[in-house]
């Protein structure tokens, strides 16, 4: 099983949705309808996660703010949350499995639910790959599937994940755009300061309102 676990969605969205989304905390725990069957079906089938472990209260702003923060201290969370295109489109990585940071993240894609543009169901998809890239749909990496429509969310023990796959790699290459740049200031830094990049708050790779209260540091 690979290091590299990733959370991923496209949902349609307004602007003004996604404003509201963002300062809307997720309180309820079951804003996701079935959440002891989150891994059936896929490659932990039969597994149960630690939904204890999952922040509830924090707004997706403040969730996101901080682990934005903390891929500029290099840390272990990687995250492109961006608004285009009438979407909010995530693409977020953790190194190694750190079940708090995915399941808190598959609440705040629940929470879209009643804030999307279109009842239509959309997919959140939670996966492992060495690599970081979006397998293959028929893929062996997939780890759970959240369905979100304009009632609620619901994970799914099947489904075709193609659509959603290439709706997502936009997301994927802005994704490695950010490793690319995130890399290089690795590469460059002399290892005797604290580590410290401001690469992951830009505007490119994620949206300036998430980071509105958050205190630039150079």
């Amino acid at each position: 099983m690979s290091d590299s676990f990733l959370v991923a969605a496209r949902i349609p969205m307004s602007r003004d949705g996604f404003e509201r989304w963002l300062d809307t905390p997720v309180t309820d725990p079951a804003v996701i309808a079935d959440q002891e069957t989150v891994f059936d079906g896929w490659f932990w089938d039969g597994e149960r996660a630690d939904w204890s472990r999952a922040e509830i209260g924090l707004s997706p702003r403040e969730f996101f703010a901080d682990h934005v923060e903390d891929a500029c201290d290099g840390g272990v969370t990687t995250c492109v949350v961006v608004h285009r295109d009438d979407a909010l489109e995530i693409y977020s990585m953790c190194l190694g499995f750190l079940e708090s940071f995915v399941l808190t993240a598959l609440r705040m894609l629940a929470a879209t639910a009643w804030f999307k543009s279109d009842p239509a169901p959309d997919t959140a998809l939670f996966w492992a790959e060495t690599g970081a890239t979006l397998p293959d749909a028929r893929g062996a990496g997939w780890l759970s599937v959240l369905t979100i429509g304009g009632e609620g969310a619901r994970f799914t023990a099947d489904a075709d994940l193609k659509a959603t796959i290439d709706g997502l790699r936009p997301a994927e290459a802005l994704f490695f755009e950010m490793v690319d740049q995130l890399a290089e200031a690795e590469e460059d830094h002399d290892g005797v300061a604290p580590y410290h990049t401001v690469i992951p708050r830009d505007h490119a790779f994620v949206d300036p309102a998430i980071l509105r209260d958050s205190i630039t540091r150079s």
